[in-house]
């Protein structure tokens, strides 16, 4: 035992000293590694790269890289990894699909890695993103290729649990998030700390620093510390020094390594466009899923009422493919879900807004369909780019257009991009016109859903700033209304009330002018010298008469004559004209309300008309029986949601619940039976019960029935019969007794010796009754009684 105990002493020793002596190693041999790559940065050279090994990355890097078959860097890769880990700030612009992504990834990597950094040195790097679906995507990267080293990393995007993410927010050292999210931390979380930062990325830079985001991205720059490195991708990059500035760039590296290519987009993407009228857009879309149901589709929309119409739409016309739907309405578990879902499968298609359109690399996308026109050449980009991602990817896109939207082509080949005019093959078109219309009479969700579509799409082409293509009075608004199902086109309000506003102002400016006019002609017409007034050559007020002048307040500055008006006049024009403009408000007649106009309010707030409900002293409603159905046909009935009224139907569903009527009737009369007789009841104990001759019994009262007869007390000697006779009355009177006990409710006492309850041995009343009678008795009366007794039970 002494031995083995020796042996086990020794190999703890030697584990222990094999322990401690590796982690010095580890941490000199981490030192000697840092240092050695940080003198090879200034080395490279982009063009001698020719797989990621060349590159000055440390081995936990490269082994994430290896496992996730990263082998061969992107033109855009090979220069922008090797300025940023120099140290330099860049601007990348390259082809959608091109490798962006990893371009900024690895060298947060390498950096924080060089700087030995921990959880405690709180956040490192942060990378913003326009979408919440693009921070979703460069976090999984992340995680597949830095898996390897010891950094923490967040994603902190809306639509997550905000108290999850405040309580961790100081051990994060990448942060991938939302502009939005951001700010709100930096506002409201006492734990996010960002004054070490050492590198911030913007990705898709142009969108991030675009109008929409231009108030957040300005209160996050202030809070960020000014020496850092930052790091600008996009496949349309900014180059405006405005923009620069405010990101305080101090001469940043341009990295474009397609900027001299022939192509924009990528060389195997064929581009197409179609033109067709308004009317013809859902049908040439419904034949082309029904046309390439084993295709991997994508379709974009303007806006997302529209989306969610189509998709709702097609689910019910049942296409043959899956379909999903992505838009920005939508909560954020569903919205990670549908694009999960989307990346997975290979025959599906997917409607979508522009939240779909920056940055996301969906795998093997066949189409790429822009069912609306983008409002600029950079929107098209990066729809387009959905598609032919990759070295190898190879992908179509179609673009339909309308007549008035067709000088958007002249944009695009001036951008370099190469697309073409096709037709629409008239034999493989279908029209499912008629069971649109058919859907929607029949379902009134359906149908306010095509109203919303066709009201945000017309705004949507309204707000445009291109008015050269996008025109929404030449829009054919009734034939589109007809092609979304919609018979009766809903009311255009918003142009009804632009129009109002600039008839207003029309006629504002008229009557102005015409007044203008008529105040020149006045002060021209009138030859009268001025007095009292300033002088018109010098501008000075000159004194006439010495008379005092009564002192007076003067709310015109003091411009009360003709005179006056005409040397005031252009000041008041400046002045007075933006103001009686927009103060002057259009006076709206009241319109008639039609009885058909009430119906259709009651109908969209949901108020149920003629009911009543009753509610008890507490203030709780009470529920009527009465109008809840009780057969599981009428169940049915009601949960079908089909137009009309089944009229035999609904005779059957009458006869089903009469049953149930009938019994809830016969329930209720024998409930008010039940109520009138403890009526009876009470008042009979209140006045007090009556016996078969009528006479009143008073229970209170002493019961005297257990005393003798006085006539066997005081005359003994009588003979036989009127002894027999007595008894015979006793007896009588016994046998009626027991006749009512029959008829009559039951004692306290009988009922408990029922049940099995076993009361105290107390003699009762009636008993001790007929012993005071037998002990007066003498034999031969005892046995007559006994006798009569027996007879009577029986």
């Amino acid at each position: 035992m002494t031995n083995e105990n020796n042996s086990e002493k020794r190999n703890t020793k030697k584990t222990k000293h094999k322990l401690f002596k590796p982690r010095k190693k580890k941490s000199v041999e981490e030192d000697s590694a840092i240092q050695y790559l940080q003198s090879q940065y200034d080395k490279i050279i982009p063009e001698d790269i020719k797989s990621f090994k060349d590159l000055p990355l440390s081995q936990k890097t490269l082994r994430g890289l290896k496992d996730n078959n990263y082998t061969v860097p992107t033109d855009i890769q090979k220069q922008a990894i090797g300025y940023a880990l120099q140290g330099k700030d860049i601007l990348g612009a390259a082809k959608t699909g091109s490798g962006k992504t990893l371009a900024f990834l690895i060298p947060i990597l390498e950096l924080l890695f060089c700087k030995k950094w921990t959880r405690l040195d709180g956040v490192g790097a942060i990378v913003i993103s326009p979408t919440r679906e693009l921070a979703y995507q460069i976090y999984e990267t992340l995680r597949k290729i830095g898996h390897f080293h010891d950094f923490s990393a967040g994603l902190i995007i809306g639509g997550q649990n905000l108290k999850f993410e405040k309580k961790r927010m100081d051990q994060i050292n990448i942060l991938i998030c939302s502009p939005g999210r951001l700010l709100q931390h930096m506002d409201e979380n006492p734990l996010f700390d960002c004054s070490s930062l050492q590198m911030l990325i913007l990705d898709e830079a142009d969108r991030c620093l675009d109008m929409g985001f231009q108030t957040t991205m300005n209160a996050i720059i202030e809070n960020l510390p000014p020496k850092r490195q930052t790091l600008l991708f996009s496949a349309t990059q900014t180059k405006s020094v405005k923009d620069l500035a405010r990101l305080s760039l101090s001469f940043p590296t341009y990295v474009a390594p397609h900027e001299q290519a022939d192509t924009v987009t990528p060389e195997s993407l064929q581009q197409s466009f179609i033109v067709c009228e308004i009317d013809e857009k859902l049908g040439i879309l419904w034949s082309f899923i029904k046309n390439h149901l084993k295709q991997k589709v994508l379709v974009f929309m303007a806006t997302c009422k529209q989306v969610k119409y189509t998709y709702e739409l097609f689910c019910k016309l049942r296409p043959g493919v899956s379909l999903l739907a992505l838009y920005g309405t939508l909560h954020q578990e569903k919205r990670e879900r549908i694009y999960q879902e989307f990346c997975r499968k290979s025959n599906v298609v997917l409607f979508a807004t522009d939240l779909a359109s920056r940055g996301l690399d969906f795998p093997r996308v066949n189409w790429v369909i822009q069912y609306d026109c983008p409002e600029n050449v950079e929107t098209y980009i990066h729809r387009a780019g959905r598609t032919a991602r990759g070295v190898f990817g190879k992908g179509e896109g179609l673009l339909m257009l309308l007549p008035t939207e067709e000088r958007i082509v002249e944009d695009l080949n001036n951008s370099k991009i190469p697309i073409n005019k096709i037709s629409v093959d008239p034999s493989k078109l279908m029209s499912p016109q008629r069971k649109i219309e058919a859907l929607l009479s029949d379902n009134t969700d359906l149908k306010q859903t095509a109203q919303r579509a066709f009201v945000s799409y017309l705004k949507s082409v309204f707000l445009m700033k291109n008015k050269d293509i996008f025109n929404v009075h030449c829009l054919d608004t009734d034939a589109y209304a007809k092609s979304l199902g919609l018979i009766v086109p809903p009311r255009i309000r918003f142009l009804q009330n632009v129009q109002k506003k600039n008839a207003l102002h029309n006629n504002l400016k008229q009557t102005e002018n015409a007044l203008m006019v008529e105040k020149l002609k006045t002060t021209l017409g009138n030859d009268t010298p001025p007095s009292d007034t300033e002088d018109i050559g010098q501008g000075k007020p000159k004194v006439v008469s010495n008379k005092k002048a009564v002192p007076t307040f003067s709310f015109y500055n003091e411009v009360d004559s003709d005179e006056d008006d005409f040397l005031y006049f252009k000041k008041k024009d400046v002045d007075i004209e933006p103001v009686s403009i927009e103060d002057v408000k259009p006076s709206k007649k009241k319109k008639p309300i039609t009885k058909a106009a009430v119906a259709k309010k009651i109908l969209k707030k949901k108020i149920k008309v003629n009911t009543t409900i009753k509610f008890t002293d507490d203030g709780e409603a009470i529920d009527d029986d009465k109008k809840d159905v009780k057969s599981e046909l009428a169940k049915q009935f009601e949960n079908e949601d089909v137009g009309g009224i089944d009229i035999e139907k609904a005779k059957e569903v009458l006869q089903e619940e009469d049953k149930f009527d009938k019994m809830r009737f016969r329930d209720k009369v024998k409930a008010k039976h039940k109520e009138q007789k403890r009526k009876l009841k009470n008042k009979k104990k209140e006045d007090g019960e009556k016996d078969d001759f009528g006479t009143v019994t008073d229970s209170d009262g002493p019961d005297l029935s257990w005393l003798p007869d006085p006539d066997k007390i005081y005359e003994p000697k009588h003979d036989n019969d009127s002894k027999i006779l007595s008894s015979q009355s006793e007896n009588d009177s016994l046998s009626s007794a027991s006749e009512d006990e029959k008829y009559h409710r039951p004692t306290k006492r009988k009922l408990m010796e029922s049940k099995g309850i076993v009361q105290e041995s107390v003699m009762p009343r009636k008993v001790r009754k007929l012993e005071d009678i037998s002990a007066s008795l003498s034999v031969s009366e005892a046995e007559l009684l006994a006798m009569q007794l027996l007879k009577a039970k029986k």
